[in-house]
């Protein structure tokens, strides 16, 4: 697309001059930069954009508590606000490749201000649904307001057959003293090719909770990252992935320790099937001055086929030496012996492969502190289980 074509789409959409020039920007910039780089995975050849032919507005119900509304309605209302936070402090556009075309070809999101002092009771859900006939660029802003508590629980789905990328990012301000609880199950369809890249700035003594179900159907790459720059600051990151068919999935999960006794741990779990491929990085920075800071992490791999390919890959960059740092991973095939226990006592083949999947799954899941994402999680994958197995029977 070309730039006066972009600005046709952008007025006709009544968006503000600051923002069409921002989208101008990233489209200059999409031929210079890099797609983000993903350890021991090769997506290049992937078909990962594609222009924006319509802009989708959406409504949203009126709180007292807090605001939240369309993202291009939110640039009119509170420029500031957007003009500040919105890929500018937490993903940069132009930080590569994908975040240059979310930037220049942005079709549809929201803008969620949580002010200061705020304790939010009852989550804020939110569904969102592509349809396949048109790419899926979709921003979410979360921001935050010092001493706020809330939980932020999302779902996505694809409507349509058709072959379709989605590029979907969340960005989360956490300002001092708050508590951002954000969970995510992602459904979309085995057509739709997928970039996420999900993001948190935590400022002090903040927390921000992520609960991940990585549950699409088709090809994906995932960047969660959660930067650490107050001092105390806290984050906990939990990604629950299940692969099936030829699916293959690339998953970058980074922790940035900046504040002083920071703390960040990362807990991945992922379930290959048939000939699918799964890799987990887990990324752990602690950086100079960050004294007593830690960083944990768990990625761990079940194969439940032969044929299927799968690593997790650790690694921990340490620049300071007052800290706690660990990690630990596995790749490995399903325990024949577990299979064999479970069947020796009448439990069919299937049944029990899924017995033992929930609980290699399980140290995630009872981590997850919504009840109601992790009944929606369970019943998701069970659904994503079940089909997997069909696969594996018709190849």
């Amino acid at each position: 697309m070309t730039p006066d074509k972009l600005v046709q789409l952008a007025t006709e959409n009544n968006e503000p001059d600051w923002f069409i020039q921002k989208r101008i920007e990233a489209l200059k910039l999409m031929d210079e930069l890099e797609f983000p780089k993903m350890q021991r995975f090769d997506y290049h050849r992937w078909q990962l954009t594609s222009e924006t032919s319509r802009i989708i507005r959406n409504k949203f119900e009126d709180s007292q508590d807090y605001i939240l509304m369309d993202i291009f309605e939110a640039t009119k209302k509170y420029p500031d606000l957007i003009k500040k936070y919105y890929m500018n402090k937490v993903i940069k556009s132009n930080e590569n490749k994908l975040t240059a075309y979310h930037t220049a070809f942005l079709n549809q999101g929201l803008f969620l201000y949580v002010p200061k002092n705020t304790v939010l009771e009852k989550p804020i859900k939110l569904n969102l649904q592509q349809d396949s006939d048109s790419p899926f660029v979709s921003h979410i802003l979360i921001l935050a307001g010092e001493n706020t508590q809330f939980s932020f629980i999302q779902k996505m789905t694809t409507v349509g057959d058709q072959k379709a990328v989605a590029n979907c990012v969340v960005e989360i301000v956490a300002q001092a003293n708050s508590v951002v609880k954000y969970a995510a199950v992602d459904e979309l369809g085995d057509n739709v090719t997928s970039y996420l890249s999900r993001r948190a700035y935590v400022d002090q003594n903040a927390y921000v909770d992520w609960s991940i179900g990585l549950m699409n159907s088709g090809n994906t790459i995932a960047d969660f990252d959660t930067d650490l720059y107050g001092e105390g600051s806290h984050s906990e990151i939990k990604v629950v992935d299940i692969t099936s068919g030829r699916q293959q999935e690339g998953v970058n999960t980074r922790v940035t320790n900046y504040g002083k006794h920071s703390i960040g741990n990362i807990n991945q779990r992922g379930v290959i099937m048939d000939r699918s491929k799964l890799i987990f990085n887990g990324i752990g920075h602690i950086i100079h001055g960050a004294s007593g800071a830690n960083a944990e992490q768990q990625n761990r791999v079940l194969m439940m086929s032969s044929k299927a390919h799968g690593d997790a890959n650790p690694i921990l960059l340490i620049d300071e030496n007052d800290v706690l740092a660990g990690h630990a991973a596995s790749v490995g095939q399903v325990d024949q012996k577990q299979l064999y226990y479970l069947m020796s006592r009448g439990i069919d083949k299937k049944t029990a492969q899924r017995m033992v999947i929930r609980g290699f799954l399980g140290d995630v899941l009872v981590s997850i502190p919504s009840q109601e994402i992790r009944e929606q999680l369970i019943q998701t994958i069970e659904r994503k289980l079940e089909n997997g197995q069909q696969i594996s029977e018709n190849s």
